[in-house]
């Protein structure tokens, strides 16, 4: 190599380097406590998140300007891959919250949950809740991409693979979970492949814990883009009936969480036009937005009072809880299902403000 070539090389590798630096996002694999980690970081808005693909794939911290913009109540991620309890993210699946008995139907035949299997989570009503994959380790990375726009991972489950996951869900399909940091804002893309011969039902959701950090829990206010309020039984799966939300909050555009506990099943959520419905709560400054798509048809809204418990979960459904019942019933019409070999898609998203 002559002169003038090294001193070219010389020259470039300062500015490959200095390219690499100014890439806006970052898309990483990483081990954290022992734990790996997937994380992905939007350096100019100052976001980073932060993903146990071991622990359900849970997406565990989202810090803005330093915050995290989830609840998170442990001191490292190997305490919460020891013991998980629901924070962060959680994904509700194949079942969202309750079924009301140890099985359920679906185009007129039941399925028995099998008691013998071990990884059945049960209420205090000692319903199954939350379906089976709460804190699933088998999700596998299989796209991990920084670009200049933006950083997203998808992990991958196949479900067919679980014998203790068909034993209750007898219907082979395949989930693609993507997580796309972009403009400071989180997306989460679910796509549900239905690889079996028969049509499966959709009942999936999130569990999300949000948290405001500049003002107490009763100096929040929350804005419910909804219509109506699914009525509960005493075991806390919706009747059939609804009435209207403004019976119980009068102005469900400012909802204050002073005194107030929620947990509630919304539906008939007002669309933007954008075809999102838009959940929000705010404290002085700082607000998160949730934006569900349009195949997030129902909302979970969950804000128990007392102060070791300073969250507000937005919880993006594709149905009520015990839709397949109650649709079996005739007292839900809106299931949702996938054909042989087609595809579900539904995403939601997060928008941090004042953090």
């Amino acid at each position: 190599m002559n002169r003038c070539a090294i001193v070219r090389v010389g020259f470039l590798l300062p500015l490959l380097a200095m390219s690499l630096l100014a890439q806006p996002y970052t898309a990483q694999k990483t081990t954290v406590d022992g734990v790996p980690i997937v994380r992905l970081i939007d350096s100019e808005r100052d976001v980073t998140l932060s993903i146990a693909p071991t622990v359900g794939n849970n997406a565990y911290e989202m810090l803005a300007g330093g915050k995290n913009v989830f609840w998170f109540p442990y001191q490292s991620v190997a305490d919460f891959a020891r013991e998980p309890k629901l924070c962060g993210n959680p994904f509700l699946a194949p079942w969202a919250n309750r079924l009301d008995e140890d099985g359920f139907y679906f185009e007129g035949k039941h399925y028995l949950l099998d008691k013998h299997l071990d990884n059945l989570r049960r209420d205090g009503n000692n319903l199954p809740i939350h379906g089976l994959l709460l804190y699933w380790p088998k999700w596998e990375v299989v796209e991990l991409e920084a670009t200049e726009d933006e950083a997203r991972v998808t992990s991958r489950l196949e479900f067919a693979k679980h014998a203790e996951l068909l034993g209750h869900f007898p219907f082979a399909h395949q989930i693609d979970m993507t997580y796309r940091l972009r403009d400071g804002a989180l997306e989460v893309e679910t796509r549900i492949v239905n690889q079996g011969s028969q049509t499966m039902p959709i009942s999936v959701g999130f569990h999300p814990y949000f948290q405001i950090h500049d003002a107490p829990r009763d100096d929040w206010t929350v804005r419910l883009p909804v219509e109506h309020i699914w009525q509960l039984t005493d075991k806390l799966t919706p009747t059939g009936d609804t009435k209207p939300v403004r019976d119980l909050f009068p102005t469900p555009e400012k909802v204050s969480l002073a005194g107030t506990f929620l947990d509630h099943v919304f539906g008939g959520l007002g669309r933007a036009a954008d075809g999102t419905a838009r959940f929000r709560v705010k404290g002085k400054r700082q607000s998160i937005e949730v934006r569900y798509g349009p195949n997030y048809r129902e909302a979970v809204v969950y804000a128990p009072p007392g102060e070791d418990r300073r969250f507000i979960c937005f919880e993006p459904m594709s149905g009520i809880t015990n839709a397949f019942n109650l649709a079996h019933r005739g007292r839900y019409a809106h299931l949702q299902t996938v054909a042989p070999g087609a595809e579900w898609t539904a995403k939601y998203s997060i928008h941090p403000d004042g953090f």
